[in-house]
């Protein structure tokens, strides 16, 4: 397997002003484990003490049901706040976990990119409705859709930092260097401070030759970007967002909490040394 990506890209640097953090979840395939990773690092981090809050910015809105909400009774989501002007505070909801809060998200929001093509600043709509929350929380992780859509470029140009979840299958890097181009613009000319939080390597097997050599090609290529702790294949991990739960709640002694706990705490480190060396 020989892959060749030509994109720069930066290693994470401090918090804008020690504020709450922003990280989008992004991936432009879809079935990479993003919105499982969203939910169960944010259950991750709540229970390491961060308060978290969860943006569903994916018209599917897997990671509101994925954590129990319950869609058909939402009045708010997120798409109320970006088109009608909801207030945000009114779009948040409460999880099992005390630390862990959701602004789920809506079909509705399929629609959005439509309607936000007459708004002025339209990029940056999603910037402007977490501006009045994000500071109420240690880190605020958005799910993106699997798209390179308005909603995710909205998604991309309000957080600080962004991970990037790749599977460990075939055709797992395709389309990457594509995404990377996507931030380089953003951050060439709508924000300059976003930054390469990851990659994380997902529904890893130790025991398929595919799965470490993907595995080889990502640290050979992104080095120091490329988080330690990888996500392996996991039934438990699978089977918990059918019970509206995050898998630290559905079996907390599975490989699928192990992991999700261990990638907490090297974000938490990570963040912890940059923002005192910066």
């Amino acid at each position: 397997m020989c892959i060749i990506f030509r994109i720069n890209c930066t290693f994470v640097g401090k918090n804008k002003n020690n504020m709450g953090k922003v990280i989008a979840l992004a991936n432009q395939k879809g079935g990479v484990g993003k919105t499982t990773t969203t939910i169960n690092l944010g259950a991750s981090l709540a229970t390491l003490d961060k308060k978290v809050l969860i943006v569903d910015a994916d018209p599917q809105a897997n990671a509101s049901s994925g954590l129990g909400v319950n869609i058909r009774e939402v009045k708010n989501s997120i798409y109320e706040c970006i088109i009608d002007h909801v207030d945000t505070k009114q779009a948040i909801v409460g999880t099992e976990l005390e630390n862990l809060d959701i602004i789920p998200s809506h079909i509705d929001l399929v629609g959005a990119e439509i309607e936000m093509l007459e708004l002025e600043n339209r990029e940056k709509v999603l910037l402007h409705v977490l501006e009045t929350v994000k500071n109420d929380y240690d880190f605020v992780l958005i799910d993106c859709s699997p798209s390179l859509g308005l909603i995710t470029v909205n998604s991309l140009t309000a957080a600080d930092s962004v991970i990037i979840p790749v599977q460990c299958e075939y055709f797992a890097l395709e389309g990457i260097s594509k995404l990377l181009n996507t931030i380089k613009i953003i951050k060439s000319k709508l924000n300059p401070s976003l930054e390469i939080e990851g990659f994380l390597l997902t529904m890893y097997d130790a025991r398929l030759r595919l799965a470490n050599q993907i595995y080889e090609e990502v640290q050979k290529h992104f080095r120091e970007l490329v988080f330690t702790t990888v996500i392996q294949r996991n039934i438990r991990l699978s089977e918990a967002p059918s019970y509206g739960k995050p898998v630290l709640l559905y079996d907390p002694e599975s490989r699928g909490s192990f992991n999700h706990i261990q990638l907490a705490e090297e974000l938490i480190k990570k963040n912890e040394v940059n923002n005192q060396t910066n």
